[in-house]
């Protein structure tokens, strides 16, 4: 694996953030009935960051809460052919919400239909919403994301690596080629 290019810097990473929350707070008419839930591992720290965010713009809290699916990720992984939830910690209500499923990378969109199935359990949402910081493409199920930080066409044979300072110690995100 090499390094083809670096798609973003931190602070490419923070501006895209910032530019989601307000698009977010835009279409769900500010934080009344809205919650964010990051799939772990990148998603937690980028709905974290975003539930600060718009803190900061609407002066109210947001509420934020965590799913937990397997490490499988369709864009790093050859573990298996579908992510499987392991369990979720939905800390707070989401029936009735508007809920925002956050996540560094869409790709195939198996990792979102596991979460989607996740939440479902949890409980019923008045509307879902995916937000992703990139969409790479090369779908296999019918997902689209209503919040995009960056569209990155790719090949087969490249990936997406996202680096968070709160997971890696390192903020930037790149595109990686397999040699």
């Amino acid at each position: 694996m090499h390094q083809k290019a670096q798609l973003m810097s931190a602070s490419e990473v923070e501006r895209t953030l910032i530019r989601l929350a307000h698009e977010i707070l835009e279409k769900n008419n500010g934080v009344e009935d809205l919650a964010l839930v990051g799939i772990r591992r990148r998603g937690v720290p980028l709905a974290e960051r975003l539930a600060k965010i718009i803190q900061r713009i609407e002066k109210k809290p947001v509420l934020l809460g965590t799913l937990d699916i397997t490490l499988y990720r369709d864009d790093l992984s050859t573990l298996g052919s579908t992510p499987v939830v392991q369990k979720h910690e939905l800390e707070i209500p989401i029936t009735g919400k508007s809920v925002v499923l956050v996540d560094d990378v869409l790709y195939t969109g198996r990792t979102t239909r596991a979460a989607m199935d996740a939440l479902f359990r949890a409980g019923r949402p008045r509307r879902l919403q995916l937000c992703v910081l990139i969409d790479r493409g090369h779908r296999e199920l019918p997902i689209e994301a209503a919040f995009v930080g960056r569209a990155v066409q790719t090949t087969e044979n490249q990936i997406i690596e996202v680096k968070l300072r709160e997971v890696d110690d390192a903020e930037k995100v790149l595109l990686m080629e397999k040699q």
